[in-house]
């Protein structure tokens, strides 16, 4: 019993430690973007690799998404005479938790783990270390064009996946006897600005949470080439964890 409580206890302080190196690799990443200090060209690249190439599976997973929320929303709401409703319904869910969330989680595993094992990679070569040596924060070099990056393309792709799966709600309620007229009134009935807004300001969330985190774990990594993996894989779980517990606190805070 005693050690249980031991090791809980190291864990509570392990993770309290991460949080706050966390918080101190976010407050200098933001001064480095307050004064400009940014690498316009590795900056764009970065836009491209956390966006453009990470859209097609996002809207593929918010398109499924969309079909079956509406196809079990469609077979309650049937039961209850409550079809009307399904528009409204599929949408609100769309823009408030589906597309943040789900989209946040498939570029935490696509582009997070990338940036890991990069970071990693250049981390174990002693890369760091030069640029270091070089009088080059590794931070203004490697982790502000990532941050920026996700700040800007992850709402952007949110976006995107929202409409996505109303249409992938649309066509299943249309496949299922619901006419797309109906769909689109009770979507405008029920969807608020609000709700779009709010789905954005989590994403903006989760994509500082994936790029500290894929950083971090990148510049922490120790072990050599079997570190790189350990660690890309903790960034993902890690990731993904905080995304989960971060959601439920922003949908209280802003959907209150």
């Amino acid at each position: 019993m005693k050690g249980a409580v031991l090791g809980f206890g190291a864990l509570v302080r392990d993770a309290v430690g991460y949080l706050g190196h966390l918080l101190m690799l976010l407050a200098r990443t933001i001064s480095y973007l307050g004064r400009a200090q940014v690498n316009r060209a590795d900056s764009m690249t970065q836009l491209a690799l956390s966006g453009v190439n990470s859209l097609p599976i996002v809207l593929i997973t918010a398109v499924a998404s969309g079909m079956v929320l509406s196809y079990h929303s469609i077979r309650s709401a049937l039961a209850v005479g409550a079809e009307s409703l399904i528009g409204g319904l599929v949408v609100v869910a769309a823009a408030r938790e589906l597309a943040p969330v789900l989209t946040a989680v498939v570029v935490a595993a696509k582009y997070g783990s990338a940036v890991t094992a990069e970071v990693a990679t250049m981390t174990v070569t002693e890369q760091v270390d030069a640029l270091v040596a070089l009088g080059v924060s590794p931070i203004k070099y490697l982790v502000v064009p990532r941050f920026l990056a996700l700040t800007v393309m992850l709402p952007t792709i949110t976006l995107y996946a929202i409409g996505t799966a109303m249409l992938g709600g649309m066509a299943v309620s249309n496949w299922m006897g619901i006419r797309n007229i109906e769909y689109i009134r009770s979507a405008a009935d029920f969807l608020k600005f609000s709700d779009i807004t709010g789905g954005l300001l989590k994403s903006l969330c989760f994509a500082w949470i994936i790029a500290l985190v894929s950083c971090s774990q990148g510049l922490l990594v120790k072990g050599g080439a079997a570190g790189v993996g350990r660690s890309t894989t903790l960034s993902v779980v890690i990731a993904i964890t905080l995304i989960y517990v971060s959601d439920f606190i922003l949908t209280v805070i802003i959907f209150r």
